[in-house]
């Protein structure tokens, strides 16, 4: 089983890393100035364990290399970036091939099956970061991160287990999930963090607005009737296999949207998280104000390039109840 990684950042970079150090033949889709330091010195990947380079095998496209059936493509993009990355392995690879969204929000494997008819979704638990072309870091050590597996929209096959089992060999915790989107729907849950992460640190998240974003999604996911892992199943699963770690002497800056706007990216994947939640609010007619209110702000801190962390709990909530006095 050959694995290509289709991004390969943060999250990507080091699953396909972990994979090719346990003797996977792995190949990376990576683009811009990532692909040419990957190609020209190899991929540098750091943790509290090592600083090692690896020589692993990288394009700049998917038509750069032959995918075939038997190969699994692992798709580590933000999830704003899914549709045009899938056109593009649409044209390139077999319909059969085994897709897998090892990505935030829940709308991937549904645009992934769309055009493939073997998806499967991951549901990553993995503090990695992404800030340099060319370096990217894993911050869970011994266990690199929990990655459990299973086929869209449900189930397991034998294509599952040997997903689980490749990784489960290259330092990650992995299981065989056949409810793998209530896992990710719970995952979700957690990532509507992310923007108040990026904008004033991880500390936060212990203020009200997070509180009011989580409840507004809970009540959105019920009245869909869409079942969810609760805190405790999570925590329960996490245990404590994941224990950060800093390399060399440095702390993770921050997670998924707080690298993007440390990047200067001019799109963060807040639409997928947040705005996930609005959509289905919309749908079935919960209101969601928080969310909604996150998701503006969120694009408005993409375009005008705002820095990682610079903003105060208190000017948040501001900005978040300026012209939403109801969702206090």
């Amino acid at each position: 089983m050959r694995f290509v990684i289709y991004g390969a950042g943060g999250i990507g970079g080091v699953i396909g890393a972990r994979l090719h150090q346990s003797g996977h033949e792995v190949v990376l889709v990576a683009r811009g100035s990532h692909y040419e330091a990957i190609e020209q010195r190899g991929l540098r990947l750091q943790s509290a364990e090592e600083d090692i380079t690896l020589d692993i095998a990288v394009v700049d496209h998917p038509g750069r290399t032959t995918i075939d059936s038997g190969d699994v493509v692992i798709l580590a993009m933000k999830s704003q970036d899914t549709k045009p990355a899938l056109d593009t392995l649409f044209e390139e690879a077999p319909p059969d091939v085994a897709v897998a969204c090892a990505q935030n929000g829940v709308a991937n494997e549904r645009m992934a099956l769309r055009l493939f008819g073997c998806v499967y979704g991951i549901c990553v638990m993995c503090p990695t970061s992404y800030t340099e072309p060319g370096v990217v870091q894993a911050y869970s050590y011994p266990i690199t991160g929990i990655l459990d597996t299973g086929r869209y929209p449900s189930g397991v096959d034998d294509t599952t287990v040997a997903i689980t089992n490749a990784l489960s060999k290259s330092t990650f915790e992995a299981a065989p999930r056949p409810d793998i989107m209530r896992w990710k729907y719970g995952k979700l849950l957690m990532n509507l963090g992310n923007g108040i992460d990026a904008l004033c640190g991880g500390g936060a998240r212990a203020t009200d607005i997070y509180a009011q974003l989580r409840d507004e999604a809970k009540a959105v996911l019920r009245a869909a009737s869409v079942d969810f892992v609760d805190t405790d199943e999570d925590a329960a699963r996490r245990g404590s296999l994941m224990r950060m770690s800093p390399i060399a002497g440095q702390r993770r800056g921050g997670g998924s949207t707080w690298q993007s706007l440390a990047r200067g990216l001019p799109t963060v994947e807040t639409d997928y998280l947040n705005g996930e939640i609005v959509l289905i609010g919309r749908l079935h007619g919960v209101p969601t104000p928080a969310n909604a209110a996150m998701v503006r702000i969120m694009h408005r801190a993409a375009r005008e390039r705002w820095e990682a962390g610079s903003v105060t709990a208190e000017r948040l909530e501001e900005l978040m109840y300026a012209d939403v006095p109801h969702a206090r």
